[in-house]
């Protein structure tokens, strides 16, 4: 199938990112496993979009390996803010314009400041979702850093 043109296709369209497209049967609160599972790829290697906001409601986005956590205290501590959480979903998806389980990080609606988890650099190829429920897009994770500017920060927690 072709890709949908959401705000993240048109925008990686835009940016002549040259990426591959990738659908999968989407399970509601499945996250990055029912993904990597469905796709048949590493999870390590599914990056995760979380809308995460601090102790004002100032939201931010953060991306990370899907198989590890964020911890929100050493990112309050970089941030230099009281406490890091992740948003409702209602507020994510109206500071993203997307549905949680198909959040991108982008083409957002609103412009928000990017954290990126520094070993996602690591990786050959990554796997982030597209702007909708089951699709993903695949490319190379330096895309991230010429599109978004995102800060490199080391937060993740193996489960």
């Amino acid at each position: 199938p072709r890709p949908p043109s959401t705000p993240a296709v048109l925008m990686l369209r835009a940016a002549g990112v040259d990426y591959t497209p990738h659908f999968y049967n989407y399970e509601a609160r499945g996250g990055t496993a029912v993904s990597a599972r469905e796709l048949g790829v590493a999870e390590h290697a599914v990056v995760k979009t979380l809308i995460m906001q601090d102790d004002t409601a100032h939201p931010c986005i953060m991306l990370m390996h899907g198989d590890c956590e964020v911890s929100t205290k050493t990112l309050a501590r970089i941030l230099g803010v009281k406490r890091m959480e992740p948003c409702r979903p209602e507020v994510a998806e109206r500071h993203t314009g997307y549905r949680v389980g198909g959040t991108s990080p982008f083409g957002t609606r609103r412009k928000m400041a990017v954290y990126l988890e520094k070993t996602v650099l690591n990786l050959a190829r990554i796997y982030i979702n597209g702007g909708s429920r089951g699709f993903l897009v695949c490319l190379p994770p330096q895309v991230i850093v010429n599109l978004l500017h995102p800060e490199l920060v080391s937060v993740a927690i193996a489960p």
